[in-house]
């Protein structure tokens, strides 16, 4: 028996991998080079992915800096771009990995809304409403906080 011939489009998947400093120009850094290197994928400054991925490189890699430092160690954003077209949405995968394994952030689902008048707190209410889908994974050492955007056209 012989399989049927299809032909299945030519995908590019352009991957971006890179270590910051745990600390605030670390994630200030990660989020403007994160922001350019979709640029220059084709998602536009401004557009609404453009956006969204701002914010979520933003309080994820704030995350990493605030929650998950360990002294001498750099956390890391990798960006996955799996480009589209009208008839399949395209995905935008963001990771961001620190060395600090034992404070988890919540799970999905599980986020509260912080108490009136507190500083801090809703950075991933901030991820969860963006992202389409987004999970907290393990890894040796420490824990990597992915969110997936899927991109319409």
């Amino acid at each position: 028996m012989e399989a049927p011939a299809t032909t299945q489009p030519l995908v590019t998947v352009r991957v971006f991998k890179h270590q910051y400093p745990a600390e605030p120009r670390g994630a200030r850094l990660a989020r403007r080079v994160g922001l350019y290197k979709l640029h220059t994928w084709g998602i536009r400054y401004l557009s609404d992915a453009s956006e969204s991925a701002a914010l979520i490189i933003g309080e994820l890699a704030a995350n990493a800096v605030t929650h998950g430092r360990v002294p001498g160690r750099d956390f890391e954003l990798r960006l996955s771009y799996l480009p589209g077209d009208p008839e399949a949405p395209g995905l935008l995968r963001i990771e961001v990995s620190d060395t600090r394994g034992e404070r988890r952030p919540p799970c999905p689902g599980e986020i509260t809304a912080p108490v009136d008048g507190s500083d801090s707190g809703r950075g991933l209410l901030i991820v969860e409403a963006l992202a389409d889908r987004w999970a907290v994974l393990d890894r040796s050492p420490g824990k990597t906080v992915r969110a997936e955007v899927d991109l319409l056209y």
